[in-house]
């Protein structure tokens, strides 16, 4: 990694990236490789890398440990997700360190730690910056921030963001696939709750760390690449053909909406909205089963409030 300046009156930055990963070798070593290639970086920035490999059989762990003989990779089951493998990565960082929350299919641009530590400066505050990323063939933005929207006839909404080009933009929540956490941040809030094993722990933390007080930014373009998943069908709730049974044992698995976090994120955001918006998805579901109809998977940019990171 380049260091090139320090901004005036700060002490250089500790980042420890976060991250967890299952079965994408190639990807993981392209968003490792991408870390280590930071341009721009403040001065003497100190910049560590914490795997979680959930049980990977495709030799992801040895060949990161090779390739990168300095991340520390640690090898856990196959029943860890995002969320739970975020948090194990946290606790082996330092706890003062900024955090990055970096997804294993995320390809940083060269400066695009630089621009989400600027965007949070002064270090010294608590803050929360998301990055934007682009679909691989540039065309549009796959994950972003989030404006929260209500109404008073209808449960609140999540309405993604578009970054500026030059300027930061305030959100009131965010997709996990590249968020930097300061250090005063993490002191206030902690880490991502361990309530949430995969989705919505990311919007759950952008949440309350508005309610906090806490800036939430959204940097200036996209810092990256990370292709859009949320439009494969194939062994989700929406697969066609599914009866009512499977598909909702499907909904319930953690990979989507399994109950109990998921009436947490309802209960702690929601309001007297709460119960209407945790039922939805399960209604929905049984009834397109019965009906039998094909559906497209619904993509968490709009409408309900969870992500995927």
């Amino acid at each position: 990694m380049h260091a090139d300046r320090l901004p005036p009156g700060g002490a250089p930055p500790c980042v420890a990236v976060l991250m967890t990963c299952h079965n994408r070798r190639d990807k993981t070593l392209a968003a490792i490789s991408s870390v280590h290639a930071q341009t721009g970086l403040p001065a003497r920035t100190r910049c560590t890398v914490h795997l979680v490999d959930a049980g990977s059989s495709d030799g992801t762990a040895d060949e990161v440990r090779a390739a990168f003989p300095g991340t520390d990779v640690v090898t856990v089951g196959g029943g860890v997700h995002w969320g739970t493998g975020t948090g194990i990565a946290a606790t082996r960082a330092d706890p003062a360190a900024h955090v990055l929350w970096l997804n294993d299919d995320v390809v940083l641009d060269p400066g695009a730690l630089a621009v989400l530590l600027r965007t949070a400066a002064p270090l010294d505050r608590p803050a929360v910056v998301v990055g934007a990323t682009r679909s691989g063939d540039g065309t549009r933005t796959t994950y972003s921030g989030y404006r929260l929207v209500r109404a008073r006839l209808r449960p609140p909404t999540l309405e993604r963001m578009e970054p500026d080009a030059r300027h930061a933009r305030p959100c009131d929540t965010c997709n996990g696939n590249a968020v930097l956490v300061t250090a005063p941040a993490r002191r206030l809030l902690g880490d991502l709750d361990p309530a949430f094993p995969h989705r919505m722990g990311d919007h759950d933390y952008g949440l309350r760390a508005r309610q906090a007080g806490i800036p939430l930014l959204l940097a200036p373009g996209h810092v990256g690449i990370c292709d859009d998943n949320s439009g494969a069908i194939t062994g989700t709730s929406v697969e066609p053909g599914l009866d009512a049974r499977t598909a909702l044992r499907r909904l319930a698995s953690v990979r989507e909406q399994p109950p109990t976090p998921w009436w947490r994120y309802c209960r702690r955001h929601l309001g007297l909205w709460a119960p209407l918006v945790f039922c939805s998805p399960y209604v929905k579901i049984i009834l397109r089963s019965t009906a039998r109809r094909p559906v497209t998977l619904p993509r968490p940019r709009h409408g309900s409030l969870h992500a995927d990171p």
